[in-house]
């Protein structure tokens, strides 16, 4: 519905005069409150204008009222999710209603007699992250408020904010750091390895602004600009430091972060909110809550990953404003608690001692994944309310291998990481003098254990863990590093750089695995409601063929004189690996016309559709090799999302269906002369591995971290013995149950390392 026009609408600089001088001549909150909701439905020429405060319990209590009946105050409460002035509390975002009664949400309040009205626009009271309460309008005709009203509100809601806060702050948390204090339990999605055990510090929890309006806009325009010179400066100088020092891809993240802390778009909203009469400190805050607000909206997870980006730059602003807060001052050990953080901030806050990372939000190819990655940082992504819940200082247990985060744990659980952690460091001493020895059996069988990667600062890592090659090279990673499609000169490059670095050891490139939660800016992607199994990998390859074409151009370039392994990922049918490979053979003959082809070219599938079993002849008369892509083939077989921590424990790869799938692919590689091996992270732990190699896969590809351990299961493993005792445990297994703890008896009985 178009807005209705106005005679006059609400102009920010003369309303924030009129509340200054209210502010001025009121002391008490209950004369301001009054004060205020008097003058804004006045400015807004709205019959309603009340204001409802957040009271313990995430109740919101009617406080003032211009309009309402005046018995209705401090007596109309309704629940944070309740009635329209609770869902905007809730979803933290203004909700503007032409016919508010005949919206789902309406909640009905006899005594307020708001049953004349129609209209209705709610905003959030927000100071950072958190509500405070709801000021909201209302008029008798059906209208929908212009933008301009909406950001005037806002703008107000800002204000009422700070008297609200001052009037009431917020209670101490101290008592969550009382003695006996309850511990916490969080479970979400490791997205790097790794355990940690250290004081808590919160990120995100900068000081509000100390004054709100203006007394001299211009002059704070001159503040802000100032600021923003200085905050580009910095970002330049930290891509000649810790940006080069982490490696290349960083620098890469960095350079796009560089781009948005020039872009005019956010940072000319802000000079607009500062030319209305707002602070330059309070500007930024307030456009930051605009676009929080948006983003809750947006589906895409790149574009909510820019968020990330714009709060760590925000936060930036307000330093070099001289409004930022104080370092915490826990030194070293640390796990950093955020909702999002973007990538300059997490390589301050490792400079400075960074243990591990528990993100509120995050992915596999946010930014600040990829940095942690580059870092060797335990990182744990998904655990909704940690932040709020965590206390500065107090000890804090993170687990990224298990998905659990431990807030003030209990002294037994502390002792028992600590134990862990002690064990790790001395297994990594004595795993350092594996890296020359081979995965061999006790009874003389060769297994392979290779690596994953995705970026050039994971090569390293080939030779320091003596790996028999690469068995994932995820070729979309350096992608979303960069932001990006590369120019073909650039991926050419990265991909000889790959080879380079393996010497005569191979390297299975997977082409693009775009989908899901891997998005990049600018390339079409509708919304789906099942990603992971929608427009996703070789399916976005074969009808965008010109891409795909370009990046198999690419490895080819790259390869000219040497083996080239290519893995097309999830391939649902024979006919789309057929498809594939015609692309290959089109752009291989184009090589060969220039002289510039590899010595040797092979093709292989990656098998993560269990369709595709019941496919293995046909497949294995056109694969060169079969890699089993253990991440989607377990959340399909099991429909169980991997990345929902509510289903992490309740379908076990270490289960009879999962082990007889992989045996049946093994077998019938094994008849048809096909190498076959297993990529994903459930080969990572040793347990897994052992089960892996017991069903007749030989080849594995695990994350460099994982490589030691493993080697050091398979030197100590009698794999004959292993697999007569794993196939007459599988007969007797019953209605799909998890094997593991018989398997670890075993392993444990016969002196197999796990640990």
């Amino acid at each position: 519905m178009p807005a209705v026009p106005r005679d006059s609408s609400p102009t920010p600089r003369r309303l924030l005069a009129r509340l200054r001088r209210l502010m001025a001549r009121a002391t008490d909150l209950a004369t301001r409150l009054d004060g205020l909701v008097h003058l804004v439905a006045g400015e807004f020429v709205a019959e309603v204008c009340s204001v409802y405060v957040m009271r313990p319990g995430e109740i919101l209590e009617l406080a003032a009222t211009e309009g309402l009946r005046p018995e209705a105050v401090h007596r109309t409460r309704l629940r944070v999710g309740e009635g329209i002035v609770g869902t905007a509390a809730a979803e933290a975002r203004p909700l503007n209603l032409p016919d508010a009664q005949n919206h789902p949400a309406f909640a009905y309040r006899p005594e307020t007699g708001e049953e004349a009205y129609a209209s209705m626009l709610a905003v959030p009271v927000l100071r950072g992250a958190e509500v405070l309460g709801v000021i909201a309008v209302q008029n008798r005709a059906p209208r929908r408020y212009a933008e301009d009203e909406v950001e005037a509100l806002e703008t107000v809601a800002m204000l009422l904010a700070e008297i609200l806060h001052g009037a009431h702050p917020p209670a101490e948390e101290a008592v969550l750091s009382l003695p006996g204090a309850m511990a916490r339990h969080y479970e979400g999605v490791g997205l790097t390895p790794g355990i940690a055990l250290g004081p808590v510090v919160r990120h995100g929890r900068r000081t509000a602004p100390r004054t709100v309006l203006a007394e001299d806009p211009e002059a704070e325009l001159g503040r802000l600009r100032a600021a923003a010179r200085a905050m580009q400066r910095a970002v330049d100088a930290m891509l000649e430091g810790p940006a080069r020092r982490a490696g290349h891809e960083p620098r890469e993240v960095l350079e796009a972060y560089r781009l948005i802390a020039a872009d005019q778009g956010w940072l000319g909203r802000i000079e607009a909110v500062v030319r209305d009469g707002l602070t330059a400190e309070a500007a930024v805050e307030r456009v930051l809550a605009d676009l929080r607000a948006r983003m809750r909206q947006v589906a895409d997870p790149y574009l909510r990953e820019r968020l990330a980006d714009i709060e760590d730059l925000a936060g930036r602003l307000i330093d070099h404003l001289g409004g930022g807060a104080e370092a915490d001052p826990v030194e070293g050990g640390f796990i950093l608690i955020a909702r999002r953080v973007g990538p300059a901030e997490l390589l301050d806050y490792h400079a400075r001692g960074l243990a591990g990372l528990v993100l509120e939000e995050g992915s596999p190819t946010a930014h600040a994944t990829i940095i942690a990655r580059a870092l060797g940082l335990p990182l744990l992504a998904g655990c909704r309310g940690a932040t709020d819940a965590a206390v500065p200082g107090e000890l804090a247990v993170l687990d990224a291998e298990e998905g659990r985060l431990v807030l003030r744990p209990e002294a037994e659980i502390v002792a028992g990481y600590r134990a862990a952690l002690a064990a790790r460091e001395a297994r990594r001493a004595a795993e350092a003098g594996l890296r020359e020895a081979e995965p061999r059996t006790r009874d003389g069988v060769r297994l392979t254990v290779m690596i994953n990667a995705g970026l050039l600062m994971d090569l390293p890592h080939l030779a320091a863990t003596g790996a028999d090659g690469i068995g994932l090279f995820r070729t979309e990673i350096a992608w979303l590093a960069r932001g990006g499609l590369p120019d073909l000169e650039t991926e050419e490059a990265l991909y000889r750089d790959v080879l380079a670095a393996a010497g005569d050891k191979p390297v299975l490139f997977r082409t693009i695995d775009l989908g899901g939660d891997k998005l990049l800016p600018g390339f079409a992607h509708e919304r789906e409601e099942n990603p992971a199994m929608g427009w996703r990998s070789l399916r976005i390859g074969l009808d965008r063929p010109a891409m795909l074409r370009r990046q198999l151009r690419a490895m080819l370039g790259a390869a000219a004189g040497r083996r080239l392994s290519v893995m097309f990922p999830m391939v649902t049918t024979v006919e789309e690996l057929r498809a594939a490979k015609a692309l290959l053979a089109a752009e291989l003959r184009a090589a060969e016309r220039r002289g510039a082809a590899p010595a040797e070219v092979q093709a292989g599938a990656m098998l993560e559709v269990p369709a595709l079993v019941w496919q293995l002849p046909a497949l294995l008369e056109e694969a060169a090799f079969l890699s089993v892509g253990s991440n989607d083939l377990t959340q399909f077989l099991f429909a169980a999302d991997r990345g929902n921590p509510r289903l992490a424990g309740r379908y076990d790869f270490l289960s009879a269906p999962v082990l007889d799938l992989l045996e049946q692919v093994g077998c019938a590689a094994a008849a048809a002369g096909v190498p076959v091996g297993l990529c994903g992270e459930a080969a990572a732990r040793p347990l897994e591995a052992l089960a892996v190699f017991g069903v007749g896969i030989p080849q594995i590809s695990v994350p460099p971290a994982s490589v030691p351990a493993v080697k050091a299961m398979v030197r100590s493993l009698d794999l004959t013995a292993f697999r007569t005792f794993l196939a007459g445990l599988r007969r007797s297994a019953r209605g799909g149950a998890s094997l593991r703890a018989d398997i670890a008896a075993y392993a444990r009985d016969h002196g197999i390392a796990l640990e």
